[in-house]
């Protein structure tokens, strides 16, 4: 997935607004490989629950790593300040 820095999802058969949803999906909420077919199935697509596998499985952790890029840290907490006016 690093080699396409511009379009990651370049030559996939779904288009990469759906690959995210699933992605995104799956890793936010409980949801099972079956129950993410089942929603795209209703949504008119029929996605194998197998291949939602495969796409967590290959893309989340570069996903996860281009996030971790634009969340602010975490180390400036409440505890950090408190330590500072002590």
């Amino acid at each position: 997935m690093s080699n396409h820095s511009h379009n990651p999802f370049k030559g996939r058969h779904f288009q990469s607004d759906i690959l995210l949803l699933c992605i995104r999906w799956y890793l936010r909420y409980s949801l099972s490989y079956r129950d993410l077919e089942e929603i795209m199935l209703e949504r008119g697509l029929q996605v194998d629950h197998t291949t939602i596998y495969r796409w967590v499985q290959h893309d989340a952790p570069e996903l996860e790593k281009r996030c971790r890029l634009h969340l602010k840290p975490t180390a400036d907490s409440c505890w950090e300040k408190r330590r500072e006016g002590e």
